[in-house]
């Protein structure tokens, strides 16, 4: 049965480009596709064949500037701050979009609040995707937000049972104004935040296990599908091909982050390593730097033919470049700045797939040092990359999307180390 999808997306290109894949492998199988994005990205869909419509002005005008922040937990009450403020928008936006398109079926991004809450009412099949960590409780893993490593025996259990219920109160004091948004569009309060992001009766994660820890308590909403891989078709340069020299990459957030110091300390670390560094900055301005003779520096480049080349990727920890550095088998050195990012450098490091240093400690020496123990970690990031493609990819985001417009759900497929986890506490 074909069908036709509307797709709303949150105004950032690190949720959107995760979802083209699986939006190509649909219209693939002969479904239609619309989508509401941000303003920048509509002539791009266009241009791949897509209708595409830019959402709401107000939702872009609020800006998320959570990197203002001094604390983790500052940082993390500024950034849902940001999320329920669009999601007076966002939630109407998505409704007006309804009536426009028609749709039969709604994909709908998670960081968009007020469209999830929208989705619930309208009775059409839904689903949501999250190409970030999960941000969900679970017996299994440490409390989110803080990138703490996997408890260790009763002290470490003792700790995430502490801290649990205490960070994920941070998020819940900010219930009442996702409630508000909720019961104005005519959904159901929660009073929890964490019980808005498994609403839909489908999620298609972004990731897989072991980069994210195994659980033995997924929602059972949770299909995980691995990252979504693309870029925009814009041709590689030339001379990527004339590189003699192992080539790093150092790349900043796409979402503006005040990251840049991360670029400068790369440039001056590597200056004189037999290597040669491409900067990408993205946000922050390339001008702001000069380059020793082994490095280039510019805005954007599409990251798919560096990795090719690329040894290791030294970044900010962002899950749309870690994924695709760890996809490609190349080992990532993370400097988290803030966001979810504590938790991609931990998760990095857990794998063994790359090192982590933290922005607070940042210095030439230190990211030299770590850069070259990244480099040592390839096997790990390999092991990262065939657990990514033996999860399906768009394939299977698209499969599941079918079986719930045929009814048929979607329920996460546990790996063994869950199964075998959750089988020796029920034993216990």
């Amino acid at each position: 049965m074909m069908a036709r999808y509307l797709v709303y997306t949150s105004p950032a290109r690190g949720h959107l480009y995760p979802i083209v894949p699986t939006l190509e492998e649909m219209r693939r199988r002969g479904h239609e596709v619309v989508v509401r994005t941000l303003s920048s990205e509509v002539d791009l869909l266009r241009g791949l064949g897509f209708e595409a419509v830019a959402m709401a002005p107000a939702i872009e005008r609020r800006e998320i500037d959570d990197w203002r922040a001094r604390t983790p937990i500052g940082a993390l009450q500024a950034s849902l701050r940001g999320f329920f403020d669009r999601a007076h928008h966002d939630g109407p936006d998505l409704l007006r979009a309804i009536e426009e398109e028609m749709p039969d079926a709604l994909l709908v991004d998670i960081n968009t609040w007020g469209a999830m809450a929208a989705a619930e009412t309208t009775g059409l099949p839904w689903a949501t995707w999250c190409p970030y960590f999960l941000p969900f409780p679970s017996r299994d893993t440490p409390p989110f937000g803080l990138g703490l490593p996997p408890a260790r025996g009763p002290f470490g259990r003792l700790r995430d049972g502490l801290l649990r219920p205490a960070l994920f109160a941070v998020y819940n004091r900010l219930a009442p104004e996702l409630d508000a948004v909720r019961v104005e569009l005519g959904a159901p309060p929660l009073r929890e935040v964490s019980g808005a992001m498994v609403r839909a009766p489908l999620m298609l994660y972004m990731t897989a296990e072991p980069f994210e820890y195994p659980r033995s308590d997924w929602p059972e909403s949770v299909h995980m599908v691995g990252p979504g891989i693309w870029d925009p078709p814009v041709e590689a340069p030339t001379w990527l091909e004339d590189l003699e020299k192992p080539l790093v990459l150092v790349t900043c957030s796409t979402e503006f982050q005040n990251d840049g110091k991360l670029a400068q300390t790369a440039l001056e670390a590597l200056a004189e390593e037999d290597v040669n560094v491409l900067v990408t900055t993205a946000g922050v301005d390339p001008s702001k730097f000069t380059p020793p003779p082994n490095a280039r520096v510019v805005k954007f480049l599409p990251h798919s033919p560096v990795l090719e080349r690329a040894v290791c990727v030294v970044c900010h920890g962002g899950m749309g470049i870690t994924q695709k550095a760890l996809a490609s088998g190349v080992p990532v050195c993370v400097a988290p700045f803030g966001r979810d990012q504590l938790e991609v450098a931990r998760h990095v490091e857990v794998a063994g797939a790359g090192t982590r240093l933290p922005a607070a400690r940042l210095r030439p020496d230190r990211l030299r040092s770590a850069v070259r123990e990244a480099m040592s970690k390839k096997a790990g990031a390999e092991r990262i990359a065939g657990a990514f493609a033996r999860v399906g990819g768009p394939r299977a985001a698209a499969d599941a999307l079918d079986g719930l417009m045929h009814g048929r759900g979607s329920v996460v497929q546990p790996s063994q180390d869950s199964r075998q986890s959750g089988d020796r506490r029920n034993a216990g």
